[in-house]
Order: C-alpha cells, then structure tokens, then sequence
C-alpha cells in the first residue's frame, strides 16, 4: 500500500540532520532526466518572468532564480537533504519526521510517495535541493502547456512499478487536487482511496483546509507508526481527536472527523 503525499512550499535546511542516516537518489534526477529539463527551462527565466509565472514577490522570485541557478544534476549531502526532513508546514508538521527512527523511516521509505512538480516523484530519503515549482504551475515545455502535460503518465507509471508486488495494489491519496492531477488515472492500475478529514464548525462537519492538511499527515505518521498495510487498518487512526466516521465513508473514501470542545 502506497501513502500520497503533496510537497511544501516551506523548506527547512538549518536543522540539522540526524547522523548516519541514509540519502538517496531521486528517481527522476538523472543527467538527462526529466528534472534536469525542467531546470533548464526555469534557468531560461528573467526574476520578473518567475515571479509573473508563480505569483511571486520580488524577494521569492529572485530567491528561486538563485536556486534554479544553483541546482544540480546530482544531490549530494552537501547541496541536499532528505525530502521528508527538507519539506516544512502543515502537512510536515504533522508528519514529524525528525522524531521518527531510522527502522520507522525505512518503512516510510518503501510506503510513502511525495508528488512533486520538478521531482515528480520522492521517496522521505530522497535528497532534496531546495526549489519552488508548484505542480499547477503554468510552464510550457515540449510535452504541453504545463506540468500535468510534461509529467504525463510518468508518475503512475512509477506508482504502478512500486505497487507491482502487491496483490491487490492500494494508493492511499493524502495529497491535494493539484498533485493528485499529476497521476493519470486511466494508467494507474491500483485502486486508490482518498481519505478526507472534517472539523466541526458552525454546527456542522466540514474541511477546514489548515486543519486537514496537517491531518494528512498525520495520518501518514500514524500508517508509519502502526505499519498500516490494508485500508481497514487506517481506520483506527486516532491522533490529535480523529476519529473515522464508518456512516459518512465508503470504500473509496474514508471520512475522519473532530469535534472539539
């Protein structure tokens, strides 16, 4: 079973990494792959072109002019750091990966999947140089428009061969409708489940996007923890109030909900 995840737009690359453990490549940064092409093509950009494409400040505009014009086409310890302890916000502070073990984030490494736009794909190992290109990000390349057409099938490509040993593959989907996009459904053999987590406000369950965000990856931490590998299992997640909700889910859809006090 197969955890997805989006990436953050927040990166942490001063807290230090614990020692010895282990880095990886990601799968789609060869010499000539796919990332490095995405590279060249942000490099081609003026600050005022990146900013006009991401919405950004002048600040963050020319901060990632810089990082595109320093990215490399091998990570290294020196220019990189694992993904889940480079990824910051929401979605990672609920995922906590600093605090998990070596043995816990071996086991992350083989179930959990962040979707990312110039990765495509990361592993929680993966070595991450730091860089901002959102998926929904409207870059024209020789595949499209976007980076929905440029990543194509790739990435459920990937999550099929990742999936292959299963009997019955599962994808777990904990990341947001912009990278969820990225996985072509009419490729992508597994069946996937979305899990959907709802606060109670105003006398009524309901997403609360701060909250659920940090839910999702919680949720991941939790499946990290108990080694959740069925989607029955995922419903006796119970961290920080959650709780799942057997009469507002189905199948491919499993509802956790919170009412505090």
């Amino acid at each position: 079973m197969l955890f997805l995840l989006s990436p953050a737009k927040s990166l942490d690359y001063d807290t230090p990494v614990p020692d010895g453990l282990p880095a990886t490549q990601p799968h789609f940064e060869a010499p000539r792959g796919p990332s490095v092409e995405l590279i060249r093509l942000l490099r081609e950009k003026s600050p005022q072109q990146v900013g006009e494409l991401m919405h950004l400040s002048d600040k963050l505009s020319a901060l990632n002019v810089a990082r595109y014009a320093a990215w490399s086409a091998k990570s290294t310890d020196r220019n990189a750091k694992q993904a889940a302890l480079a990824f910051d916000g929401d979605v990672y502070g609920g995922l906590d990966a600093k605090s998990l073990s070596a043995a816990q984030l071996g086991w992350a490494q083989d179930h959990l999947v962040i979707l990312s736009g110039l990765y495509g794909v990361l592993r929680p190992l993966d070595r991450l140089q730091p860089y901002r290109l959102e998926m929904g990000t409207p870059l024209a390349n020789r595949h499209g428009k976007d980076l929905y057409a440029f990543w194509g099938a790739r990435i459920a490509e990937y999550l099929n061969e990742r999936a292959a040993a299963d009997r019955s593959p599962v994808v777990i989907n904990l990341a947001s409708q912009e990278y969820f996009r990225a996985v072509d459904r009419r490729v992508l053999k597994a069946r996937v489940i979305e899990c959907v987590f709802e606060d109670w406000k105003n006398g009524q369950y309901k997403i609360i996007s701060f909250f659920a965000k940090r839910a999702r990856g919680l949720m991941a931490r939790w499946a990290v923890l108990h080694k959740a590998g069925t989607p029955r299992k995922l419903e006796g997640f119970d961290l920080e109030g959650y709780a799942f909700a057997p009469a507002a889910s189905t199948p491919e859809r499993l509802v956790f909900r919170r009412k505090t006090a």
